[in-house]
């Protein structure tokens, strides 16, 4: 799965955390800060990590969410699991 691809489907998942319409959607980029430019709220993270591991297949072995300060740092670590599998 290519970058282009994961941050599609990411931007899915943020939309349905956040309520965000496509406008703002198109201003996500690997740069985005997750609760500064986001403005995911914990429960919005949490909701945001169990998406990702349904969307994705995959699980958050030995890091939290906590662990990732941008979309960038997301999109590194679900392309990292997704080329394991």
């Amino acid at each position: 799965m290519s970058r282009s691809e994961i941050i599609e489907k990411l931007k899915e998942v943020i939309k349905m955390a956040t309520g965000s319409d496509d406008a703002a959607l198109d201003q996500v980029k690997e740069s985005s800060l997750l609760t500064t430019d986001l403005g995911l709220s914990s429960v919005g993270v949490l909701y945001v990590v169990i998406a990702i591991e349904e969307f994705f297949s995959i699980q958050f072995d030995d890091v939290g969410f906590g662990d990732f300060s941008t979309v960038g740092s997301v999109i590194d670590y679900i392309e990292k699991k997704v080329n394991e599998e």
